[in-house]
């Protein structure tokens, strides 16, 4: 007799979408820090990405490591997403951006008006200013940028963001390039649980596993540059990371277990044979 195998049943996802743009993939990731134009473009592929960030400055000056790179990518296929690396003040950052989206529309994305906004004074930590990064945002929303800010992980500047308008709030697990990890947990899951707008959890994922720990707390999304770039086999890693960030997604719709303090047996006590 044959056996027929029930199909297994998935739980119904929707897709990212950020300022009415739509995404399956919810992995994001960079152009910086690869070793060559090739290792990043088969990482692209590999990740499955539709989001790719791309330092507006560096590509404009062709910095070390960006010359060509606006070429590398096909932009017919995947999103530009233009960032504001670099610029250490709220003038400086608007001003960036601008020259991002005329970068997007020369590229072929007429309609592009994202950009991720960095507003990084400090050199030692890179960790970015929130007074300059909302003045920056309340400038940017009203010319009417799709604003994706990166922010330390603080709940009311969160809140703040989203009321100014931005399309996205994107915490830091940990410092840029750390690799360590979500230290900041607690803090991210008080921005996932009230925010409207989607959560990008962006810096510090250093494997896999703590791809997969951000969107099980329930983060819309990811973006991972280094973790993938200075891996020894960027392209393999790319591939990881995009299964991790499928994985922790459907982990985070299916729902966990409770975690208990004592053992609950996994087979049932009824029907078990006991002496006479």
């Amino acid at each position: 007799m044959q056996t027929v195998e029930k199909p297994v049943s998935q739980p119904v996802d929707s897709p990212l979408t950020i300022a009415g743009r739509s995404f399956t993939s919810r992995l994001m990731t960079g152009t910086g820090k690869y070793r060559s134009l090739e290792q990043m473009q088969e990482s692209i592929v590999s990740s499955g990405c539709e989001i790719v960030t791309v330092a507006v400055r560096r590509v404009q000056t062709q910095a070390p490591g960006h010359e060509g790179l606006a070429e590398a990518i096909d932009w017919s296929k995947i999103w530009m997403l233009p960032n504001t690396a670099g610029c250490q003040t709220a003038e400086d950052a608007v001003r960036v951006a601008r020259l991002g989206r005329e970068m997007a529309k020369l590229l072929g994305q007429e309609d592009n008006n994202f950009v991720k906004l960095e507003v990084i004074p400090d050199s030692k930590y890179l960790l970015p200013d929130p007074i300059g990064t909302l003045k920056a945002a309340e400038q940017l929303v009203k010319e009417g940028f799709a604003v994706l800010p990166y922010i330390n992980a603080d709940p009311l500047l969160a809140k703040h963001l989203e009321e100014a308008g931005c399309a996205t709030v994107m915490p830091l697990g940990s410092p840029i390039g750390s690799g360590q990890g979500i230290r900041n947990a607690a803090n991210i899951q008080i921005i996932i649980d009230n925010a409207k707008v989607p959560v990008v959890v962006d810096a510090g994922i250093g494997t896999p596993s703590e791809a997969a720990m951000a969107m099980e707390m329930g983060a819309d999304a990811l973006l991972i540059n280094s973790a993938i770039a200075l891996a020894s086999k960027p392209s393999m890693m790319a591939d990881a990371m995009g299964m991790a960030a499928k994985a922790g997604r459907m982990a985070y719709l299916a729902g966990r277990i409770p975690v208990k303090d004592y053992a609950i047996a996994s087979s049932p006590l009824t029907g078990t044979i006991t002496s006479v």
